[in-house]
């Protein structure tokens, strides 16, 4: 379906649930401002209604956006490669409270009369997709990942639609829930893919970057990676004789690489910009880095190959079923990334952008790569698939 099929309606209740991480938080809120900005075109009106917990991040996001949120009982899952540790006390306690959750988010349900329930994966998603079913509202899933979460795996038998964000998850499905599955992408937000090089020079000072290098973006996510940092202080004079760097860092980290930094000569020191956090000059860095270096988060994927950079990623190891890895080793097969997987030293930093670096038409061929797995109309086409399963 798309907007031009049937007329939309004029008031469209949505009940989003979800959050925990960003990974999760994001993707949902990019839905909720484009299926309210499709509404609003057409003279129609969004009502919607965030269930989360309080201590996740959908708790901050959600009323700073101006979206009611209410809380349920839930309980996270520990996961353990040994069976009987999944008995440990802390999950038998959590996992008690989803009954809990699930009487109170029928009662926000029959309350709020949803015409369609979107859940976005984090163990709070559970009881509202649960309740839900219960209440026989539609209940359509969004899928980050390559393989489904946890979550979502408890849910995909009650949901009338599934949303993957790759054409690869299709086969990891189980068949009974194979026929629900339709690819839209993991929704980027827009401002992401609308930056302008130039911007970030001025507002960041960029000045004394050599322009006719590459430049490279390093990011850990908003508290930075000591193990990205670590690789890449050790490679800093050996990156700064090759491109520019801008580097984020966390805020905790800036002192040690700064310090770091000063032993550099003035030349390749000024082609090094440290910051602890970077905010909404993101998209304009994004548009000047002409190759990344990064976790493999969902949201970070999504974001890059929609814009097509080249990317150089270290998967963090602890992600939950060891995702990130996954995800890494999924682009790089494609040509569409390098993955760095296991002891990530300096030595293999080097050798995974020397040629990124160095051949133009290797980055460029890295681009194209990362391209065709992209989606920027990926938040369209999962309100294409929200209004769907409401009509139906």
């Amino acid at each position: 379906m798309n907007e031009t099929d049937s007329p939309l309606p004029r008031t469209f209740r949505l009940l989003v649930t979800g959050g925990g991480t960003g990974g999760h938080t994001y993707p949902a809120l990019t839905a909720v401002r484009t299926l309210q900005a499709r509404l609003g075109a057409h003279g129609g009106t969004l009502d919607v209604l965030w269930i989360g917990t309080p201590q996740g991040l959908e708790a901050k996001v959600a009323p700073a956006e101006g979206i009611p949120f209410t809380t349920v009982a839930t309980g996270k899952v520990r996961r353990s490669s040994n069976p009987l540790k999944l008995l440990r006390p802390a999950n038998l306690r959590d996992m008690a409270r989803v009954p809990l959750g699930v009487w109170q988010a029928r009662r926000i349900i029959a309350d709020f009369r949803p015409d369609v329930v979107l859940a976005t994966g984090g163990y709070v998603a559970v009881p509202a997709g649960l309740a839900a079913r219960m209440r026989k509202r539609p209940l359509v899933l969004h899928e980050q990942t390559v393989r489904l979460g946890l979550a979502n795996r408890k849910l995909a038998g009650s949901a009338a639609r599934i949303a993957v964000s790759s054409e690869s998850t299709l086969p990891l499905l189980p068949q009974s829930v194979r026929s629900a599955a339709v690819v839209t992408g993991n929704p980027v937000r827009p401002e992401v893919l609308t930056g302008h090089a130039d911007k970030a020079v001025a507002a960041l000072g960029l000045h004394s970057f050599d322009r006719r290098l590459p430049t490279v973006y390093v990011t850990g996510g908003a508290q930075g990676a000591q193990q990205i940092n670590d690789v890449v202080g050790q490679a800093l004079p050996w990156l700064l004789q090759r491109a520019n760097l801008v580097h984020q860092c966390g805020p905790a980290n800036v002192e040690s690489l700064r310090t770091q930094a000063a032993a550099l000569p003035a030349e390749l020191a000024g082609r090094y910009h440290l910051t602890g956090f970077v905010g909404p000059e993101l998209p304009d860095i994004l548009a000047l880095a002409d190759v990344v270096v990064s976790r493999s988060g969902a949201g970070t994927l999504a974001e890059l190959t929609a814009l097509g950079k080249p990317a150089v990623f270290v998967p963090l190891a602890s992600s939950a079923g060891d995702e990130q890895a996954h995800n890494a080793r999924h682009l790089e097969e494609t040509g569409a990334a390098v993955a760095l997987v296991g002891d990530v030293t300096a030595d293999r930093l080097q050798q995974a952008l020397h040629p990124l670096l160095t051949d133009p038409a290797r980055r460029q061929a890295m681009s194209e790569a990362a391209r065709t797995h992209g989606r920027p109309d990926a938040a369209d086409r999962l309100v294409d698939v929200l209004l769907t399963a409401a009509s139906r």
